[in-house]
């Protein structure tokens, strides 16, 4: 497989206090699912969003798809972002409009300004909607509201939206944080379908050891803005995870031991 994403030396400052990031080193092969995992604060979400650029790195080096994107400007980002689909934890949807409009604008980063407002999306952009809903059992609810769906139906709307892009790569921001665990379930379900299935690359920011070690072919630990674990799920025992989550891990102890034994049964 072949290198999508690397991280060379990226570190983040937030004025002269804060290091959110401090030296991050890591790649990622095209097709990979890598989940992110530490404790609240440690850097998972700037991470994740220096990736696209939602967050602007301080120093180092990103690398996407033989790119250094470090110093794009406004339209190579247009560019990059369309190859890079976002899913939120608050769905990021607008309430008032339908399931399919909301997807379709996944092709906005694909129009021109008046393109966008006036909504010209075309055939084969609706029928691309409408087969991408129905791989997510979402075909009975196109011309529904947003406001009407459940939580678990609006996520699997976000990612229709990131899926219509045609991304190489999905990330995922803490995706399940909101839903209950069958709704979990079946998110975490259709991200590693589309990871298999479709050869995109996915990462995932979890809060959930168990999800983390069942879906993952790979995991990044971060604790306060450094990587202290990279590897496979099987590498992850008690003393990596107390790496990983350091005092954090005692207030968390129970929890976090039934999941790995959940994980490993």
């Amino acid at each position: 497989m072949t290198t999508l994403l690397e991280f060379k030396q990226v570190s983040k400052q937030y004025g002269t206090d804060t290091r959110a990031l401090s030296d991050v080193n890591f790649a990622v092969k095209a097709g990979e699912f890598v989940s992110i995992i530490g404790p609240s604060g440690a850097g998972k979400s700037t991470l994740l969003r220096c990736i696209n650029r939602m967050i602007d790195a301080s120093s180092g080096e990103i690398i996407f798809d033989g790119a250094s994107i470090m110093d794009f400007k406004k339209s190579d980002l247009k560019r990059l972002r369309t190859r890079m689909g976002m899913v939120f934890q608050h769905y990021n949807l607008v309430d008032r409009l339908t399931v399919v409009e909301n997807v379709l604008h996944g092709r906005l980063g694909y129009k021109s300004t008046l393109e966008g407002v006036l909504g010209l999306y075309t055939k084969e952009e609706k029928r691309q909607a409408y087969a991408i809903l129905k791989i997510l059992g979402l075909e009975d609810h196109v011309y529904k509201r947003c406001d009407h769906l459940s939580g678990g139906q609006r996520q699997r709307v976000g990612i229709a939206r990131a899926l219509i892009q045609a991304p190489k790569m999905l990330l995922c921001d803490e995706p399940i944080a909101s839903l209950d665990p069958n709704a979990s379930k079946v998110i975490m379900d259709h991200l590693r379908s589309i990871s298999t299935k479709m050869g995109i690359t996915v990462i995932v920011n979890l809060h959930q050891v168990d999800t983390a070690l069942q879906y993952s072919d790979r995991i990044l630990g971060v604790n306060k803005g450094t990587i202290v674990y990279d590897g496979p799920p099987s590498g992850i025992k008690r003393e990596q995870l107390s790496m990983i989550y350091g005092s954090a891990l005692e207030e968390h102890a129970g929890e976090l031991k039934a999941e790995l034994e959940a994980s490993y049964a």
